[in-house]
């Protein structure tokens, strides 16, 4: 996958999993399918700019472009190659566009096998508002939250059968004579695994972030009063890790009423819970009093698409999907085949999680460039058609006239 040519140096983990970052590192690319190469064409100067701005030259991003999607089958007949997994897993930080998995070729998802092969088991979401984007809510600007969502189990395992099948017939037959449980006739089977090990390692994480960033709180969101075994676990095992290995950071709401008084004692981390749907109007009704939300993986996909559309939709919300050997960075949206080589959707998303990929590096100042410059692009009213069309008085621009724009801010 590297060929002889490939100029940068390889970045490392070093103790606890932590990245060791050279000024030249080699970051993997995939460009994606559909929009994925109009979008990265705008996103890549971008970061770019940044970078050569914030270090004056000192230190400079080498792209390594990893085959995956249509592109792959075209150059090597199959949209996942090993290299490609193992380019991910040599390069340790990875950006992504959107891909499509093709028809017939035996994969369910490749974004959701890139997460499972890679056990990139943190599917974390950033949502705040930018000054200027168009919003349904009054106060977008209380939004100021972090999704980070189980990314292996739940129902995306992918464990189920069609209905019909002699699979579903065999479990529907197992299910009721070992088990007592009757099924309606011919039913379709799916099977939602959730683990302690996939639970804690996710809250973990979750916490460790509140931590360093000095957050007040982190919230377990699940449906437990329904599924007691699996969501219900996923909140039990959630407190347990808590109290297990932060005690001496965190505090429960519990704790709060019955030894505190209902103050928050300094530099402790208030742990909470809440049920999904509850949740669902709290972040449109009392946004400002959660932080991180730590979720199962279905209930994270419903909430961070449902908060990413209270500050400016899909094509302003960033992602990554983090594990503990490696990371990649990725648009949140999908493919728009209809759009395809238009140079028009927004490439918000794709730039912002490169932002994500620059703090992952600990550039930070790099970082901080971009987020500016896109505010003062957006506050400019230079924007893709998605926001123009909801933005009195804004100027449409092309996806790449969008990405300079910003390169523009920066000077």
């Amino acid at each position: 996958m590297v060929n002889a040519k490939q100029t940068g140096s390889w970045i490392t983990l070093g103790a606890y999993y932590r990245l060791q970052v050279p000024d030249d590192p080699i970051v993997g690319f995939i460009e994606g399918d559909g929009i994925g190469p109009d979008i990265w064409a705008a996103a890549q100067p971008v970061l770019d700019a940044a970078v050569a701005r914030a270090y004056r030259g000192k230190r400079k991003i080498h792209w390594l472009e990893l085959p995956a999607g249509e592109k792959a089958v075209k150059m090597m007949g199959e949209p996942l190659p090993p290299g490609t997994l193992d380019g991910i897993r040599r390069c340790v930080v990875a950006l992504k566009g959107p891909l499509t998995t093709p028809v017939g070729q035996g994969l369910r998802s490749l974004n959701v096998s890139l997460r499972q092969l890679l056990d990139l088991y943190a599917c974390v979401r950033p949502v705040r508002y930018l000054s200027g984007l168009p919003s349904p809510v009054k106060h977008p600007e209380r939004v100021n939250m972090v999704i980070f969502r189980e990314n292996t189990e739940d129902v995306y395992a992918g464990i189920e059968w069609a209905s019909g099948s002699e699979e579903a017939r065999r479990l529907s037959e197992i299910l009721r004579e070992e088990f007592g449980v009757s099924l309606p006739d011919d039913p379709g089977i799916g099977i939602k695994p959730m683990s302690r090990r996939g639970t804690q390692r996710l809250v973990r994480r979750a916490i460790v972030y509140a931590m360093e960033r000095r957050l007040p709180s982190v919230t377990l969101v699940h449906k437990g009063n329904i599924m007691k075994f699996t969501e219900g676990a996923f909140k039990k095992w959630g407190y347990e890790l808590a109290a297990a290995e932060f005690a001496d950071q965190t505090v429960t709401e519990d704790e709060l009423a019955s030894k505190y008084g209902g103050n928050v004692p300094p530099g402790r981390i208030v742990v909470k819970d809440r049920i999904t749907d509850s949740m669902f109007q709290q972040v449109l009704l009392r946004p400002e009093e959660y932080h991180v939300l730590a979720t199962p993986n279905l209930n994270g996909d419903y909430l961070s698409d449902a908060l990413a559309a209270q500050v400016g939709g899909l094509g302003m919300a960033p992602g990554a999907n983090i594990g503990d050997s490696c990371a990649m960075f990725e648009a949140t949206h999908g493919t728009a085949p209809k759009y395809a080589g238009m140079d028009k959707v927004n490439p918000g998303s794709l730039i912002l999680s490169g932002v994500m990929m620059l703090d992952h590096l600990g550039w930070s100042e790099a970082a901080r460039l971009v987020e500016e410059s896109i505010r003062k692009t957006i506050e400019d009213r230079i924007v893709t058609y998605d926001l123009a069309r909801q933005m009195a008085g804004a100027r449409e621009v092309k996806c790449s006239e969008f990405g300079r724009a910003i390169v523009e801010h920066m000077e």
